[in-house]
């Protein structure tokens, strides 16, 4: 539609010059007097037909630089703009005033170039004083109150740009991990959750797995999007657009970040060190939840289902539905099986928790014997 918009208007601007300016073109080459190519129907046709074919060459580069401008200006408040369009008008009437003794000099350069000159100096200059001063400028231009009525809009006005980012970017291991939900609910991630589309068609593919593990997790992502959408306090976006020229999801993800200022929110080790090696602002919850201990203690009864051994000898190793690693020993006898475990240990680390635990039979079995010992004796 804008490249539309901007063909129309350039048939427009190319019919408008034609009827201005071929009639001094038809007298340069003698056909002054010839009606049917001097007329004003003749002329705004070929000067539409000519800016017609121009555009087409230069559409798309119009259209990339207004896109730009555009991307550029929202970067800017609205104060910010208003203040420094303000100053640069006020700043170009007092150059044109001062300008106005250079006109009567008979000097060519000094009644030509050095009005603009000046013009040019003193609107950058109201530019500048407008723009660097807008704190001093809505004290001056403020209603006059209660001094402590100033004092508390002072305290709530914040700078937004310098103490506060607006977009928590997630990833698809800190949505399948399902932590988020609980951390959003209680407030300590301020900001609007923003989901991209590509991290969502990853949680769909996950969810269409052939691997029965694969696709509970993806499902299990799905329904976490789905509780945080529905919860009011809480403030989730899509993001529907796409970078066609990377492949990478996380690749995509510090992209994203990149253009919106925003966080990443992750559980991946290695996105975080991606992150930091590309100056990304990154939330990894796995630090969090190293810094508040883990939730599982020794002692804590769980059931889980062995699916690989592990590496020590006779270990197997089961996964929770958040992807985290049970190891459970004498657990390789109990391959594919589900199986109650008593957990011995946990450990946190920046990668993932890791659970130690036992099979709950297993120290059933060992007190047993104990007892039966002591009946003995």
């Amino acid at each position: 539609m804008q490249k539309r918009v901007i063909t129309v208007l350039m048939v427009l601007a190319g019919a408008s010059l034609g009827i201005s300016s071929l009639p001094l073109g038809w007298e340069m080459i003698g056909q002054q007097q010839n009606n049917w190519l001097n007329n004003n129907v003749t002329n705004s046709l070929i000067g539409a037909l000519i800016f017609y074919l121009l555009s087409l060459l230069v559409v798309n580069m119009i259209s990339s630089g207004i896109q730009k401008t555009e991307k550029w200006l929202s970067n800017f408040s609205l104060t910010y703009l208003l203040f420094g369009v303000v100053g640069t008008i006020l700043g170009l009437i007092i150059g044109m005033i001062v300008s106005l003794p250079f006109y009567n000099w008979e000097v060519p350069f000094a009644n030509s170039v050095v009005p603009f000159l000046l013009m040019i100096l003193f609107g950058y200059f109201g530019f500048q004083i407008s723009v660097t001063r807008i704190e001093e400028w809505k004290k001056l231009l403020a209603p006059r109150g209660k001094k402590s009525d100033t004092q508390d809009q002072q305290l709530l006005d914040r700078k937004i740009e310098d103490h506060f980012h607006k977009y928590k970017i997630l990833d698809t291991s800190v949505i399948i991990d399902g932590r988020i939900y609980d951390i959003a609910q209680t407030g300590f991630i301020e900001g609007v959750l923003l989901i991209p589309n590509f991290v969502l068609d990853e949680l769909q593919y996950i969810a269409d797995s052939g691997d029965s593990l694969k696709r509970v997790r993806g499902r299990r992502g799905l329904d976490i999007l789905n509780s945080l959408q529905k919860e009011d306090e809480i403030s989730v976006e899509m993001y529907d657009g796409d970078f066609e020229d990377i492949t990478e999801v996380d690749s995509k993800l510090l992209k994203l970040a990149k253009l919106l200022d925003g966080i990443v929110v992750t559980n991946d080790y290695n996105l975080n060190k991606v992150a930091e090696f590309q100056n990304v602002p990154i939330l990894n919850i796995n630090q969090l939840a190293n810094a508040v201990k883990p939730v599982v203690i020794p002692g804590e009864s769980m059931e889980v289902t062995i699916i690989k051994a592990g590496t020590e000898r006779q270990q197997g190793v089961a996964y929770l539905d958040d992807g985290t690693m049970v190891v459970v020993e004498e657990g390789l006898h109990y391959m594919n099986e589900r199986l109650r475990v008593i957990v011995t240990s946990a450990l946190q680390t920046a990668a993932g928790r890791m659970i130690f635990s036992k099979p709950a039979h297993a120290e059933r079995g060992i007190d047993s014997d104990s007892q039966a010992q002591e009946n003995k004796t």
